[in-house]
């Protein structure tokens, strides 16, 4: 049950990223770079979260791959 919610949780950052990119498009032309370096920065801490005896630690990497597909979508929309 909690793995489905995890896989909810991750396919919901596409339409949160269909949003974010709908509503602020002349913001996201000045901020690409930075949603990008915000990406690679999660993807990072949850690589080195994965090797952590963190107790919460899937609930976390689950959160920063959803920050992951968010900022990636609204990069992806933004061209």
């Amino acid at each position: 049950m909690r793995t489905i919610f995890y896989i909810l949780i991750l396919l919901a950052g596409f339409p949160v990223g269909f949003y974010l990119s709908s509503i602020c498009k002349d913001e996201i032309k000045n901020w690409r770079g930075r949603f990008l370096a915000l990406s690679i920065v999660a993807l990072i801490v949850a690589v080195g979260m994965s090797f952590t005896g963190f107790e919460y630690k899937f609930p976390g990497i689950m959160g920063l791959f959803f920050m992951i597909i968010s900022c990636l979508t609204v990069i992806y929309k933004s061209y």
